[in-house]
């Protein structure tokens, strides 16, 4: 039966088991000093979801369903990941032949594990060498190269190779009839029997195998303390990410008197899981990769944020030890208490300013394109609103702009400070009621502040209220007592702005009976979808994307077809990343015979068009225009249209195309106008 013997030609094999201990204890003092770290951080629960998170590791974690969408180093790490894995696994098999005589490393199984760990060792060295080219020879600018890179490359590497080393100097030395299935082993056997007689391959044997087993022990050891910690925070940060919908932002209880500060500025203020996410990180540069504001020419790195963050933390650790090693010292209770209390100031550098520059806070878009393309599900965009929040309703500091935009919002219930009493003029020039007026209607149409002030926006309401009227569809508005729905308010940081807009439209919703609304702006679909429920506010919300193809799919939307026109078609980051809607419009487009052309950056990997998260209302004053690289993607598409389903991409293309003088070859169209002139 095909076998062999575990440790032949090796005495003193005990010693394994002390330097698996040492390892061990070195591998466990490093995991409870980050430990320490992430309990630095405030409690939060994210046990939550014990079956889903399992699910999401094999997912994400085992079958590296992000890390592939990269093609090319997604495959190279799934080589020395499964690799790994496999070897991993193999030796635990061949220990438990060894050590505790249990027979199963025979027969088929040993011919199993000893192909495919030679399949899986050179997939894992292949992949060893192109990190290795990748990082040192091309050098990618989102990758930092760091001591720890070179360390972890090269020991992965050298055990791997010591590995088959042995294996050949064992099958040059005593001839093995399954040498075949061992077949790296075996091509390495041929010189190694050619220039060294039997006593040298028996002393390079037992030195080869010493030297890997130290090495093995000393990849343990060094483990938690370096890049290799990955392999379990990765899987475990898959298990404890958020699930449901995407980027709902911590509520605040306004009315609690208890609290003494809004937002966050200290790292403390954090969860442990914010905390935890700063270890995760891989450095992989992908969130770098597809941040707008950081290809725009901007300062913002979201991966420097978080990495960043990392160092203080460790910074906070190592002071706290101090101020506690001093309370112990003075040996006074009063002082080992105040040293162990969440409040004690440490002497580190400051979050806001010091380690994270404020206009960082202000360049990001929330598009989470960061978060999207993030293979263990790193948590950047919450940071930066919790960090705005602090500056906002603690320090009143935030851009020139953002006060303009607040103002109007708190005095006419609108960004652009139009007077609040017009807000139904034109729509109700439409012929459309108010729920005053007809309160037994079905659906809120919500127009948006944008779909009722803004001149361009008007006509895409305009459309839109034409194809409901078309279908048939019972609808109407709320009028004057509607307000912004808040979103720009709240993911600028004005907390308390957004809690009382949001409070009076809920009142004035539940007040009329509301149980539908159909809106055309995805910012303000995803806060009454999503976030509304936070201040009790549920409601069945549907955007116009989604509803109107409902309507042509029943036959109550009939529309004629559009012939020799291309068009290509811009994914809102609050439509597409945040809601998962991206095929839906597409399919309206397809419906009335447009060719579809799709731009650079589409789907889960669209260029945001540098409106969101309040930016709608804020300048550039740093390095290239967001809206007008995504209008240069559109131009070079080279169509007759670019189609969107938001007011706020609609403004900055129709401004980018603008500021290119292509009005002539492109324009700029919602989805409802172009379904409107199908009617």
């Amino acid at each position: 039966m095909a076998t062999r013997q575990v440790y032949w030609n090796i005495e003193g094999e005990h010693w394994l088991y002390l330097f698996f201990i040492i390892a061990l204890i070195v591998f466990g003092y490093g995991v409870y000093k980050r430990v320490s770290l992430w309990k630095l951080g405030q409690p939060e629960n994210r046990w939550k979801n014990l079956w889903p998170g399992l699910k999401d590791i094999i997912v994400y974690g085992f079958g590296h369903k992000r890390i592939l969408k990269d093609s090319y180093p997604g495959i190279m790490h799934l080589c020395i990941f499964w690799g790994f894995v496999f070897l991993a696994f193999a030796t635990a098999i061949i220990t438990l032949q060894a050590d505790f005589g249990l027979q199963i490393f025979r027969g088929w199984l040993y011919l199993f594990i000893k192909l495919t760990a030679n399949l899986f060792g050179l997939a894992a060295i292949l992949g060893i060498l192109i990190a290795a080219y990748r990082r040192y020879i091309q050098r990618p600018d989102r990758l930092d190269n760091k001591t720890d890179d070179a360390i972890t490359l090269g020991l992965i590497f050298v055990i791997l190779l010591t590995g088959f080393l042995i294996e050949g100097a064992r099958i040059a030395a005593a001839p093995d009839p399954w040498a075949g299935w061992g077949f790296i082993g075996q091509w390495i056997s041929i010189p190694l029997k050619a220039y060294l007689n039997q006593a040298q391959l028996l002393s390079l044997h037992r030195f080869l195998w010493w030297f890997h087993l130290l090495l093995a022990m000393m990849f343990i050891a060094y483990f938690p303390y370096s890049k290799l910690f990955h392999v379990l925070l990765g899987p475990l940060n898959i298990f404890f990410r958020n699930r449901g919908p995407m980027g709902i932002p911590e509520l605040i209880n306004f009315e609690d008197e208890s609290l003494e500060s809004f937002g966050k500025s200290q790292l403390r203020e954090f969860s442990w899981k914010m905390l935890f996410n700063t270890d995760a990180c891989l450095r992989c540069g992908r969130c770098q990769d597809n941040c707008p504001a950081y290809l725009s020419g901007k300062h913002l790195n979201p991966k420097k944020i978080i990495q960043d963050m990392r160092v203080l933390m460790e910074e906070a650790g190592t002071a706290l030890k101090a101020v506690q090693k001093d309370a112990l010292a003075k040996q006074t209770a009063e002082a080992e208490t105040a040293a162990t209390e969440e409040t004690v100031e440490l002497p580190v550098r400051s979050l806001i300013g010091e380690v994270i520059p404020e206009e960082d806070l202000w360049s990001c878009t929330t598009c989470r394109a960061c978060e999207q393309q993030c293979p263990v599900f790193v948590e950047h965009v919450d940071k930066t609103i919790d960090l705005r929040r602090h500056l906002v309703l603690m320090e009143s500091r935030f851009p020139a702009e953002a006060q303009l935009a607040f103002r109007n919002m708190e005095n006419n219930g609108n960004p652009w400070g139009i007077g609040w009493t017009t807000r139904a003029d034109y729509l109700k020039g439409l012929g459309v009621k108010t729920f005053a007026e007809d309160p037994a209607a079905e659906y809120l149409y919500w127009p948006g502040c944008s779909g009722a002030f803004d001149a361009r926006n008007q006509k895409v309401s305009a459309a839109l209220v034409k194809l409901l009227q078309r279908a048939g569809v019972h609808f109407a508005i709320l009028g004057n007592e509607e307000k912004c729905c808040g979103d720009s308010a709240r993911k600028l940081g004005n907390e308390y702005l957004f809690y009382t807009l949001a409070s009076e439209n809920i009142e004035v919703m539940k007040g009329y009976g509301v149980k539908k609304i159909i809106t055309q702006c995805p910012h303000c679909f995803n806060i009454l979808k999503n976030e509304y429920p936070q201040l009790d506010g549920n409601f069945e919300v549907v955007h116009h994307s989604t509803f109107l193809l409902e309507l042509v799919k029943s036959g109550k939307l009939k529309l004629n077809n559009i012939s020799g026109k291309s068009i290509t078609y811009h994914d809102s980051c609050y439509l597409g990343r945040y809601n998962q809607i991206y095929a839906q419009p597409r399919e309206l487009l397809k419906v009335v015979g447009l060719e579809i052309k799709e731009m650079a950056h589409t789907g889960e990997k669209s260029f945001c068009c540098g409106a969101g998260g309040g930016r709608m209302w804020l300048e550039e004053h740093e390095g290239n225009r967001i809206n007008v690289m995504r209008t240069d993607e559109a131009i070079a598409a080279k169509t007759d249209y670019v189609g969107t389903a938001c007011p706020f991409c609609l403004t900055m293309i129709v401004d980018g195309i603008a500021s290119r003088e292509a009005g002539e070859a492109l324009k700029a169209l919602d989805i409802s106008e172009i379904l409107e002139g199908c009617i």
